[in-house]
């Protein structure tokens, strides 16, 4: 049983060696594959010499635009040419954290009948969790985006402009979730009563016959892929849409992740800390998200003697 991880990063080197060496740690056989958007610093393969089985990229990714997206299939297309062993790929965040021993997942992925872990809904549905229209909003329209994201003043101030746009009934809507974003809805999409939208947490883990699955469609279908690089978070859609519509895979909609965004702004989740502790060791949780080593260390050293006692 191999893990590849794919763990996206944009902040901290502390906390990133953190999370590479805490996988290492416990899990040795496990190859990493780290894309780090190298707007702070640059990350170098001499940082990470003392693992083995760890490949560095540094690409510039944007929140909200189909870079994020585009990085997870690198990810695939990297270990595909290059003939890396795996039987799961597990993305992650740079701010993400495993809950238990590695070598338990391990076990219970060895074990699953499921081919994938994965949440997934109609992103069109009255009863998802997101808000009413937003499914809509993200992949019914395409985007024109500025290249630069907002400061939080500066969504405050177009804040008044984006609510009068959005609910005028001109088809054109504003996002200012990460950089100014400007979309229009279009007459026709790649979805219909056969083919439905689907949106979910882009953390998941899937087998490894689901990631070459993935490949194929994203290679070959390239009016699906067009479709998402101009639509809006393409991250929380496209890999449920293709894998829940092939009818191929036993998929759990559950991708045994913690993520609080109660009292969160602008899309982002609730920073965990040690007060969080009793809630992460619910055996079903695999890994949490997000924790900040500088706002608090003592939750990660918690989850250090439970992960590789």
């Amino acid at each position: 049983m191999k893990i590849c991880y794919l763990i996206q990063t944009h902040k901290s080197i502390e906390q990133i060696y953190r999370l590479v060496k805490v996988i290492k740690t416990s899990s040795p056989q496990s190859y990493i594959y780290i894309i780090h958007s190298p707007t702070k610093f640059k990350l170098t393969q001499e940082q990470f010499s003392e693992f083995s089985n760890i490949q560095i990229t540094n690409i510039a990714t944007q929140l909200g635009d189909f870079s994020l997206t585009q990085g997870y299939f690198d990810c695939i297309e990297f270990l595909i040419k290059h003939n890396i062993d795996f039987d799961w790929l597990i993305n992650l965040s740079g701010q993400d954290y495993p809950t238990q021993p590695l070598f338990k997942i391990e076990k219970f992925l060895q074990n699953t009948s499921y081919d994938a872990f994965a949440e997934y809904f109609d992103a069109l549905s009255l009863q998802n969790p997101w808000r009413i229209g937003l499914g809509r909003q993200r992949y019914f329209y395409h985007y024109w985006r500025a290249s630069q994201e907002l400061t939080n003043w500066q969504k405050i101030l177009i804040k008044p402009i984006k609510n009068l746009v959005n609910a005028s009934p001109f088809k054109v809507k504003i996002e200012t979730s990460y950089a100014l974003a400007i979309g229009k809805e279009l007459k026709h999409t790649p979805f219909h009563q056969k083919y439905i939208c689907y949106g979910g947490s882009y953390f998941v883990t899937l087998s490894k016959k689901c990631v070459m699955y993935l490949y194929e469609v994203f290679s070959t279908n390239k009016y699906l892929i067009q479709h998402y690089q101009q639509a809006s978070q393409a991250e929380e859609s496209l890999i449920q849409t293709i894998l829940v519509n092939s009818d191929l895979f036993r998929i759990s909609n559950t991708n045994h992740r913690y993520i609080d965004f109660k009292g969160s702004k602008y899309g982002h989740p609730r920073i965990l800390t040690i007060q969080d502790y009793d809630s992460l060791l619910n055996k079903e949780i695999h890994f949490a998200r997000k924790f900040d080593i500088h706002q608090d260390p003592k939750i990660l050293d918690l989850l250090d003697k439970l992960i590789c006692r």
